[in-house]
């Protein structure tokens, strides 16, 4: 069946999110912004076109993030990741002043809440046994 979900396929809606959050922004030297600040760099087709590409699949993630979980859903979700981050500083295990570890945490956070919100349809059929209004027979 081709709408079989398993662990994997969340998974692999995951590493395309990472990819995405990462190769976008992150604290070292190699990602997209990087690329466009460095002061080295001239715009030209292949950094245009690198940035178009970005674009398009941000807004397919953030557009089924949105419709899959709506604002509330990621709001919880993000409240939850702020518990656990608080809750990892309170322990301990993490300081506030560790500003690259930090943005580190939150990227992956950001891509966690992405891949849910690509899988939520999903994990909500799994649940509850309820199609959405997309879903048909083949």
């Amino acid at each position: 069946m081709a709408t079989e979900f398993n662990i994997g396929s969340f998974f692999a809606r995951w590493l395309f999110a990472i990819a995405l959050v990462l190769g976008t922004y992150n604290p070292s030297d190699y990602s997209y912004v990087s690329w466009v600040m460095a002061q080295s760099a001239t715009f030209g087709p292949v950094m245009a076109l690198i940035g178009v590409i970005l674009l398009i699949a941000w807004i397919v993630f953030l557009r089924a993030t949105l419709l899959s979980l709506g604002v509330l859903g990621i709001v919880l979700g993000g409240a939850l990741f702020a518990c656990i981050i608080w809750w990892f500083v309170d322990l301990g295990l993490l300081s506030l002043d560790a500003t690259g570890a930090l943005t580190w945490i939150v990227l992956l956070v950001l891509s966690f809440i992405l891949a849910a919100g690509m899988s939520w349809s999903h994990i909500r059929r799994r649940l509850t046994g309820q199609f959405d209004v997309d879903d048909k027979d083949d």
